[in-house]
């Protein structure tokens, strides 16, 4: 009930959880429906790098710096960094000298009494270990560096969603694969010289799911794993054009019926198990066979 109360006091409108269309409803439904018992490791902010860390290299995710479960109030290293709750969202702060150090360590008490996701159903933040971490802050320091988000929907890469000025007037704009965007914005940023490399290494990610939201920064070799999103915006975010979101909702209702029917079909892909000791499936990549070799 509150699931749908929440979209209908979000969007005028109440969601079709039986028979969804939308993309912002199956986010719904996935909250309500999919219990997938590795979803909290992969939104675990420290598990998911391993696991990003075990199938890309250690080349292409974002550094830590520190991990633990109270910041101490004496900085343990020099570098620029974001400091961030392990198992929430939107809990971050930018750390670029001791005093803003100290403040973020203020600030972390908050995100690690409470629990994260409840109030919007998002289950899979429950079991995550409340916990922090900080990673290098790339850039120069003093702005953030644009966020590429790529929904990858049957283990292919659809879209990029680009993240601008997320300190201070944040805005995002989303792209085809051809990095075409759907909807016309006043702002035009060009794409990553990674982005070829970006999207494999997002499928590679995303095999055996339905859909997966999996998150990069460009980095000066090659894209930088960031985290993974289940429930972007927590599916209550609108779209710059209607039929965005009915687009978006047919890919993930095809990538579902296609997992369905090559389930029961016993089509025969390569099995593998994660850092998590989970199977994965997919087809075999370039990517990780240059790994391998």
């Amino acid at each position: 009930m509150r699931v749908e109360l929440t979209y209908l006091w979000r969007f005028g409108r109440r969601p079709d959880l039986e028979r969804p269309t939308r993309f912002t409803e199956w986010v719904q439904w996935r909250k309500l429906n999919d219990r997938s018992p590795d979803q909290p490791q992969l939104l675990d902010k420290v598990a998911s790098k391993k696991l990003a860390t075990h199938l890309l290299g250690r080349e292409a995710v974002l550094p830590l710096l520190w991990t633990g479960e109270i910041m101490p109030m004496d900085r343990p290293f020099g570098a620029a960094a974001m400091v961030k709750s392990r198992h929430g969202c939107k809990q971050y702060r930018p750390v670029r000298n001791d005093a803003e150090w100290r403040a973020a360590a203020r600030r972390s008490e908050r995100w690690r009494r409470r629990s994260y996701g409840g109030w919007l159903d998002e289950w899979a933040y429950r079991d995550i270990p409340a916990g922090l971490m900080a990673e290098c802050l790339l850039g120069d320091g003093r702005t953030l560096p644009v966020d590429y988000k790529i929904y990858v929907f049957g283990g292919q890469a659809t879209h990029i969603q680009v993240h601008l000025d997320r300190a201070s007037d944040h805005r995002w704009i989303l792209h085809d694969r051809d990095f075409r965007q759907l909807v016309p914005s006043r702002d035009e940023p060009p794409p990553p010289r990674s982005l070829k490399a970006m999207l494999e290494a997002a499928e590679i990610l995303s095999q055996g799911r339905d859909f997966l939201r999996v998150d990069f920064f460009e980095g000066c070799t090659g894209p930088l794993f960031g985290e993974f999103a289940l429930y972007p915006g927590s599916g209550l975010d609108p779209f710059g054009a209607d039929w965005v979101d009915f687009e978006l909702g047919r890919l993930w209702h095809a990538a579902r019926k296609e997992r369905s029917r090559a389930t029961k079909g016993g089509d025969v892909r390569q099995f593998r198990q994660d850092a998590f000791g989970n199977a994965i499936v997919g087809f075999p990549s370039p990517w990780t066979d240059a790994q391998n070799r």
